[in-house]
């Protein structure tokens, strides 16, 4: 089992920018495949942007594209999320996971290792 404690999150006003950090324990780190994932009140959890063990593969959802960068340094067990050009819409509790595989993957049923989440809140 892989523990992860996310940080970074917070208020900020459209357009806006914030990084998130996720630091990892427990199982060895570079072996799982790391994605962000995030959850707005009433809607289900989404996809948000995932990064393959070796770092070489990276995959973001649509709405996310050119505006959020996944990053991770595993000699310090910790995944970024960089989020630049905030809009009211990325508005939600965000989730770092670790995935049951070293491979890219996008699919929520894939991470078995979930933190406990932190708020990002974008100000029109």
């Amino acid at each position: 089992q892989v523990q992860l404690v996310e940080s970074g999150g917070g208020l900020v006003q459209a357009g806006g920018s914030l990084r998130l950090s996720c630091a990892a324990s427990g199982r060895t780190f570079s072996r799982y495949a790391m994605g962000w994932f995030r959850q707005a009140p009433g809607k289900e959890r989404e996809f948000v942007a995932a990064i393959s063990w070796s770092g070489g593969s990276i995959y973001y959802a649509d709405s996310v594209k050119g505006r959020f960068t996944i990053s991770k340094v595993n000699a310090k067990n910790t995944v970024f999320l960089q989020m630049n050009s905030l809009k009211p819409e990325d508005t939600a509790v965000y989730y770092c996971a670790a995935a049951y595989t070293p491979d890219l993957t996008a699919e929520l049923s894939d991470f078995g290792s979930w933190g406990q989440g932190t708020q990002v809140t974008v100000s029109s």
